[in-house]
């Protein structure tokens, strides 16, 4: 009689956790869900990251996904009809940029000089605008915890911005200064200057591997 007892005990206590756990509204699909009294968000299982955006906002959950739509980019913060890219596209060429016919909104033609090939370049068509520190590769290491505002100001950041040729930023991609460098070896040093001095602005970490490739880099060429 006792081992019976004994075995209904045991099987009463292993059951709690999920008792504890269990709530008449059920889990999201994110693994969580919002208290109807405090209006916090709880999470209970895995992968799930809460998150408060404002002091009067209620709390939201943060996808570990990255998605480039959470990263508002090329926006018109000064209102003066000329996005993010138009404004690095003039900031960058060597020469007076030509508009499309908009009201001077969008650039058609300048003189660039793409600092990771040397590459010279007349129409804005040839041109990407890249993020010195890729917005997936901020997601990766510490961004992906920061609110929407946050990601548009990190985004549309002119000190992480650079006109290049679209060619050589498709091959850059996402990937670090461990796994890519600029093909112009002369622009290699400035390029890993502004890759630190981005990374120690937005407090986001290194790994070991890049850390290493920008120590080599500097003791070698800079």
């Amino acid at each position: 009689m006792s081992s019976r007892l004994e075995i209904a005990l045991l099987v009463v206590l292993l059951s709690l956790p999920n008792l504890v756990l269990s709530h008449g509204g059920g889990l999201d699909k994110s693994g969580g869900h919002y208290s109807k009294k405090t209006n916090e968000y709880h999470c209970h299982r895995s992968p799930c990251r809460a998150e408060v955006v404002t002091s009067n906002a209620r709390q939201t959950i943060t996808s570990m996904k990255y998605r480039r739509k959470d990263w508002p980019h090329w926006v018109d913060l000064d209102k003066d009809c000329q996005n993010t890219r138009a404004e690095i596209l003039q900031r960058d060429s060597l020469e007076s940029v030509k508009f499309k016919r908009n009201k001077g909104c969008n650039v058609s033609h300048g003189k660039w000089v793409g600092p990771y090939t040397g590459k010279v370049m007349t129409k804005a068509s040839d041109l990407d605008i890249d993020h010195i520190v890729p917005l997936s590769h901020a997601h990766r290491t510490g961004g992906a915890s920061w609110n929407r505002q946050q990601k548009r100001k990190f985004a549309n950041d002119p000190d992480n911005l650079l006109a290049v040729d679209d060619a050589t930023n498709q091959a850059k991609g996402d990937k670090g200064p461990d796994k890519w460098m600029p093909p112009l070896k002369s622009y290699r040093c400035e390029y890993v200057q502004r890759w630190s001095k981005i990374k120690n602005k937005y407090g986001l970490s290194k790994s070991q591997a890049e850390q290493q490739a920008i120590q080599r880099m500097r003791a070698n060429q800079c």
